[in-house]
């Protein structure tokens, strides 16, 4: 028997929580320069109760071959991925209306 989601009752082969939920994050992408002039992609707003936040981040870094971690509600991965980051994110199933872009 397989077992059923807390939150929608649905079996977990059919759960459409965290579908739902990725479509209601406002997430913000943001650029920093880091010590010896280094660039990571910060990704924060994403609930970490309903989105697995390691998930994602080991996505992410599969997909741009970088390094990266998931931490205190942020997922920080190394380098700039301003020109693909967004894409990919719709990729995964987030609504391209919620994510901002910012450099800092």
């Amino acid at each position: 028997m397989s077992e059923t989601c807390s939150t929608c009752g649905l079996p977990q082969e059919l759960c459409v929580c965290e579908t739902i939920a990725k479509e209601s994050q406002m997430i913000e992408v943001v650029f920093v320069k880091k010590k010896f002039g280094k660039i990571s992609t910060v990704i924060r707003g994403i609930n970490e109760h309903e989105i697995n936040l390691k998930d994602l981040a080991k996505k992410l870094k599969s997909k741009f071959a970088c390094g990266g971690t998931a931490k205190d509600g942020l997922v920080e991965l190394q380098g700039n991925h301003a020109k693909e980051i967004k894409a990919e994110l719709v990729k995964l199933g987030f609504s391209p209306d919620t994510i901002e872009l910012k450099q800092r």
